[in-house]
């Protein structure tokens, strides 16, 4: 399993967001605490979050920490 997380600032406080990709799968989850957190999954998934999480795996894959088929797969989910 590849996991990849990330966090934004809202008007609420900070949320965070964790994405797995397990087999052809993807599931994303976000949670408002840090400590002990209560994970939830997004359906459906924003088109945002979409492009968050493709930016992320983007950076990872020019730090080689990622490979080119997980950017490409995001991009056919994305439409780009």
């Amino acid at each position: 399993m590849e996991s990849h997380e990330w966090s934004e600032n809202t008007d609420e406080g900070k949320k965070y967001y964790r994405a797995n990709h397990l087999g052809q799968r993807w599931t994303i989850m976000t949670t408002m605490e840090k400590r002990d957190p209560t994970w939830t999954d997004i359906k459906p998934v924003p088109l945002s979050v979409w492009r968050e999480l493709r930016d992320i795996v983007w950076k990872k894959y020019q730090r080689r920490r990622c490979t080119w088929d997980r950017v490409a797969e995001l991009d056919r989910i994305i439409g780009d």
